[in-house]
């Protein structure tokens, strides 16, 4: 993030400032689910992260085998959380 300086020296030098935008999660119940079962929440630095290594949760919803393999790393997660 640009402070205000930066921004004004960047302008002054032709250049426009852009500010990275987060990529925003789905609000999807059972994606909230996992990333507490994984010890996190929404506000977590590795949320976003997580979630696109995770198959995506409508895929889950479908096959319990998929969702009995994702427990054992949500597991690993919570006890690596910060």
């Amino acid at each position: 993030m640009w402070d205000a300086f930066q921004r004004e020296m960047l302008e002054a030098m032709g250049h426009t400032p852009f500010v990275a935008q987060d990529p925003a999660l789905p609000d999807d119940p059972l994606l909230d689910a996992l990333l507490r079962a994984a010890g996190r929440d929404r506000a977590a630095a590795d949320a976003v992260q997580l979630a696109r290594a995770w198959p995506k949760p409508a895929a889950l919803r479908g096959d319990a085998g998929a969702k009995r393999a994702l427990w054992p790393r949500l597991r690993r997660l919570r006890r690596a959380a910060p």
